[in-house]
């Protein structure tokens, strides 16, 4: 049988937790037996920037880096990096995408527009989509916004077939010790979205 990889993108904004969430995703991978490779690319993320992190899991993976047209899953932070990533979702792919426009400066300095019909673009053009409002999410039923990050894991873990029990020990060791209950329930929260 012929070795099979999984190639995920998780990309946003900086300062949004992508880096936490690709860790978490990565630990979720090895913990459930897979070859796993990661890649950071930082730009500017201290300032808002766009961030991106590919994640290859399979028996035996060479290399970090998703060519275009090749995921197999793409969780987007942001709706207008979901538009600039797109071209790397291969055709019967996933993408899961919060529903959140991040101004970024040229269109904050009037040199650009956002693009808000991203989400029209985005159902035209991808096969599967989830949209969620992760912010909504985290504030309502977790009652902490900045738990976004891991209510878009948990909507990402229902495409991926890898048991909850593995996700929740993984979250428990990733996340400070005193977040661990507010991670885990913003986990289930995401979980209820496919």
């Amino acid at each position: 049988m012929a070795n099979k990889v999984t190639n995920v993108l998780l990309v946003g904004v900086g300062g949004q937790g992508t880096i936490l969430a690709a860790r978490i995703l990565s630990g979720v991978l090895q913990e459930a037996g897979y070859d796993v490779k990661m890649s950071e690319v930082h730009g500017m993320s201290q300032r808002g920037g766009s961030v991106v992190t590919f994640v290859r899991y399979g028996e035996k993976v060479y290399s970090p880096l998703v060519e275009k047209g090749t995921a197999d899953l793409i969780l987007s932070f942001e709706k207008l990096e979901a538009l600039r990533w797109l071209p790397y979702l291969k055709p019967e792919g996933t993408m899961v995408v919060n529903d959140l426009a991040l101004l970024p400066a040229p269109v904050l300095l009037g040199k650009a527009e956002y693009p808000y019909n991203a989400l029209d673009v985005l159902r035209e053009k991808a096969k599967k989509l989830i949209t969620l409002d992760a912010a909504k999410i985290a504030e309502e039923k977790v009652g902490n916004i900045r738990t976004q990050n891991v209510v878009l894991l948990g909507a990402l873990a229902n495409n991926m077939d890898i048991p909850t029990e593995t996700w929740e020990k993984v979250v428990r060791e990733s996340v400070p010790p005193k977040t661990v209950d507010v991670n885990l329930k913003a986990f289930a929260a995401g979980r209820q979205y496919q």
